[in-house]
């Protein structure tokens, strides 16, 4: 009874979350991100104010919050690997493996709604530099498994750099071709040779970084 109850909790938390992010999205692309309050979300997500702060931070995290929840996706590739395995091979087969599933994170979804949040945040500069600050994320959670495994931060930091480099190099690719108008299936089939075009190129200055202890 015990997990019965705390499953329905968390349907319903998880409910409350996406009809915030619902009501957040209808009202930016009706007025604009900056013009829309926190009060004004609540009052028509059927919430209180407080609540949304509960479920969300701020603001911005209301809309970008189940994009920045994907921050550590190369990060958990590199420190989940299998032994021997370089880090290039882990965030290649984990982003191919997104690929394979038409993963909305990397930008292969047709949902309307995604199209509609992803072109407000290319019209809004506040977004447009949160989403700069949450890749920097990625690359920080990235270099700091790297550094714990081999000590030298600096090294960590260049791998880190250009493998997160690689990965939203392709996803951009995907949405501004979703932007133009491409189905998301379509650009599935050029995604992943684009994908092994980059971690190739990657690759080749890693040269299997960072090798065994």
């Amino acid at each position: 009874m015990a997990e019965e109850t705390l499953g329905l909790r968390e349907r319903k938390k998880r409910q409350t979350a996406m009809r915030i992010w619902r009501s957040a999205l209808d009202l930016f692309l009706e007025r604009g991100y900056d013009k829309v309050s926190v009060a004004e979300i609540a009052a028509a997500a059927d919430v209180s104010k407080m609540t949304v702060f509960n479920y969300f931070g701020t603001k911005e995290d209301v809309l970008l919050r189940p994009m920045e929840d994907h921050a550590s996706d190369a990060a958990d590739a590199v420190r989940g690997r299998a032994p021997g395995e370089s880090a290039v091979v882990a965030v290649r087969r984990q982003f191919l493996a997104k690929v394979d599933e038409r993963d909305p994170s990397i930008g292969l979804s047709d949902d309307p709604r995604l199209l509609q949040m992803r072109q407000l945040i290319s019209d809004t500069p506040a977004l447009t530099r949160r989403i700069l600050l949450f890749q920097m994320r990625g690359i920080e959670l990235l270099t700091e498994v790297l550094t714990e495994e081999t000590g030298d931060r600096l090294l960590a930091g260049v791998a880190a750099h250009q493998l997160v480099a690689a990965r939203d190099a392709v996803i951009l690719e995907n949405h501004r071709r979703l932007l133009a108008g491409d189905r998301a299936e379509d650009i599935a089939g050029d995604c992943a040779a684009l994908a092994e075009r980059a971690f190739d190129l990657v690759e080749k200055g890693l040269q299997g970084y960072p090798g065994s202890a």
